[in-house]
């Protein structure tokens, strides 16, 4: 995953989620790029959160979801999770690192206060009724003036000047440092429309293109997507006793490969079993 990807696919989960809370595991932020993830967390476009409360527990291979205690530290003693096992391996009092439940969240709100300040704005963005549109600030350019309104509705977008701006054309990681494209906006403020031909507005902008595109692909009957959809059906129909079982089993008939088809079973929860 390249870190433009990274941050496509962050952003791509809050619209899904209509910017409620987005939560990302430590174990899932470490396959992401180290210098993408750092940039996120410096401009609090990712900001710490609770700790997990159910993880897959790691005592055998059977990955049950099961519910975490954790302790307080005491005096002297550190702060300790664990799981109990009560499944037929009865395997009793299990000890979880603290650092795998750690987690890292995304939010409207989160994502609306970073890119105001990557824009140079110093006031608190403003939020709508419904907490999907947030008015970021006034940019003047040479000629005009255009309100920055931040939409996650249907996508992530940036309004002004009467245009529509998808938010992935504006900002781009540049190694440990995530960059907000304010002169693309001045353009479309101006009425300069027209794709950027250097710096970071043109390479968001062609990356974006390309990812558009792969989507549409992906998105088709037979594409990624729907191999993916294919394997979390197969998993929910509780036929199979472990994710790694499943994907086996599965991932020939749907022509992947069996960590692709292992993949698109993480995080997924238990089926239910009669």
């Amino acid at each position: 995953m390249t870190p433009q990807a990274a941050l496509g696919e962050l952003l791509d989960r809050l619209v899904a989620q209509q910017g409620a809370a987005v939560l990302v595991g430590n174990d899932e932020l470490c396959d992401w790029p180290a210098e993408a993830v750092a940039a996120m967390k410096s401009t609090r476009l990712l900001v710490k959160a609770r700790y997990a409360s159910s993880i897959v527990c790691p005592g055998c291979e059977e990955q049950c979801s099961k519910p975490v205690e954790i302790l307080p530290a005491e005096e002297s003693r550190p702060a300790r999770a664990s799981i109990v096992c009560n499944e037929p391996a009865d395997l009793g009092l299990i000890a979880v690192e603290l650092r795998s439940l750690e987690q890292w969240q995304i939010t409207g709100e989160g994502l609306a206060g970073a890119v105001s300040r990557l824009l140079g704005f110093t006031k608190p963005p403003q939020a709508d009724s419904a907490g999907k549109r947030w008015v970021l600030g006034l940019l003047e350019g040479r000629e005009n003036k255009g309100t920055v309104t931040l939409s996650i509705e249907n996508s992530a977008t940036l309004a002004l000047a009467g245009q529509s701006v998808p938010l992935a054309h504006v900002l781009a990681l540049d190694g440990r440092v995530l960059r907000a494209d304010k002169h693309a906006l001045l353009r479309v403020v101006d009425g300069d429309t027209q794709e950027p031909a250097s710096g970071v507005g043109s390479q968001a902008w062609r990356k974006q293109k390309a990812k558009t595109a792969a989507k549409a692909r992906h998105d088709k009957p037979g594409g990624s997507h729907d191999m993916q959809e294919r394997m979390r059906a197969a998993w929910a129909s509780g036929r199979f006793t472990t994710r790694d079982i499943c994907a086996e089993q599965e991932c020939a008939g749907l022509g992947i490969s069996f960590s692709t088809a292992r993949k698109a079973l993480r995080n997924t929860p238990e089926p239910k079993r009669t």
